[in-house]
């Protein structure tokens, strides 16, 4: 990895200059996490509710702006810290491969952020205005998970923080704006969702553990070791889906849910993908399909739910 020069890099990662840089800068494979959650919360409310279609579109659009601004930090504040390079994979690469001003990152993650605040305003204004203490919360989690003295994504609780979150208080968020009321149900369904958004960090992390380790990142990746963070990967997948057939013959999801068991090969090719490998370009594969692991459970479980609304059908 060391031979690779800034040139070799990009040509393996098929990075390609002008919009695909700015592109790169929001991460879009991360973008799904918070696209998931707000398609899942939403289509719980079906079962309850009819749709408020712009309250839809504004959580959700508020929802990535937030993730997009949050990704922005980590590539700014990263490279303040002098933990990012030209050789560094897995980041958007904009301000060490492609020469542009950290200032510029900075000022466009706030951007994002003051969109999404006032997109915040217009779902409070329709909602309640306690939307706004748990939004301003959330971006502050977010601000603060590679910002601030202590940024949370190179503690043990990365996972935790961005599972939780990203997933449960998202999804609790959508389906609220949409009824006005929060159940035990949609917590609880809101849990595998938050554990698939906490494996994407976690591959991220086996993927940068040495690199990590360098620069005194304590993750829990490095914390109990490559093979056993990729062991840890692969129990988190088996949780999620035994919560979700534990929930259809519970009855908190209908049997059309078990579509969701169709993302499984996925869930196998990412860790046959980390097993054994220590460079972080042959890595990439697996981070992929981690991502999509979690974006194939998510779009089955709110389509089931859709499903549903149209052919009610459970145990």
């Amino acid at each position: 990895m060391q031979s690779l020069d800034k040139k070799a890099i990009s040509s393996a990662l098929n990075e390609k200059a002008g919009f695909q840089v700015w592109w790169r800068l929001l991460r879009p494979h991360t973008l799904t996490a918070s696209f998931v959650p707000v398609f899942v919360g939403t289509m719980a409310a079906t079962l309850d509710d009819s749709i408020n279609y712009l309250l839809f579109i504004a959580m959700l659009v508020a929802s990535m702006l937030i993730q997009a601004a949050t990704n922005m930090f980590n590539e700014y504040y990263d490279f303040v810290r002098g933990l990012d390079n030209e050789k560094s994979v897995g980041i958007g690469g904009t301000i060490v491969r492609d020469g542009v001003s950290p200032n510029t990152v900075l000022s466009l993650a706030l951007s994002f952020f003051a969109i999404a605040i006032a997109l915040g305003v217009y779902i409070c204004f329709q909602s309640s205005w306690w939307i706004a203490v748990i939004g301003v919360i959330s971006m502050l989690c977010g601000y603060l998970y590679t910002g601030g003295p202590y940024p949370i994504a190179y503690t043990p609780f990365g996972e935790l923080v961005a599972g939780f979150f990203m997933g449960t208080v998202i999804i609790s968020i959508s389906y609220f704006i949409q009824t006005m009321t929060l159940t035990g149900e949609v917590i609880l369904i809101s849990i595998p969702i938050a554990i698939f958004i906490g494996t994407i960090m976690l591959s991220n992390n086996i993927r940068d553990l040495e690199g990590d380790k360098e620069n005194g990142r304590k993750t829990i990746a490095i914390l109990i070791g490559r093979e056993k963070a990729v062991v840890l990967l692969g129990s988190l997948f088996a949780i999620s889906y035994l919560l979700m057939a534990i929930y259809v013959f519970a009855g908190i999801l209908p049997i059309w849910s078990f579509l969701t068991l169709l993302g499984v090969k996925k869930a196998i090719t990412a860790i046959k993908g980390f097993k054994g490998k220590t460079i972080n370009l042959e890595m990439m594969p697996a981070m992929k399909a981690t991502a999509q692991t979690n974006t194939f459970f998510g779009l089955l479980l709110g389509l089931s739910l859709l499903i549903h609304f149209f052919i009610p059908f459970s145990f």
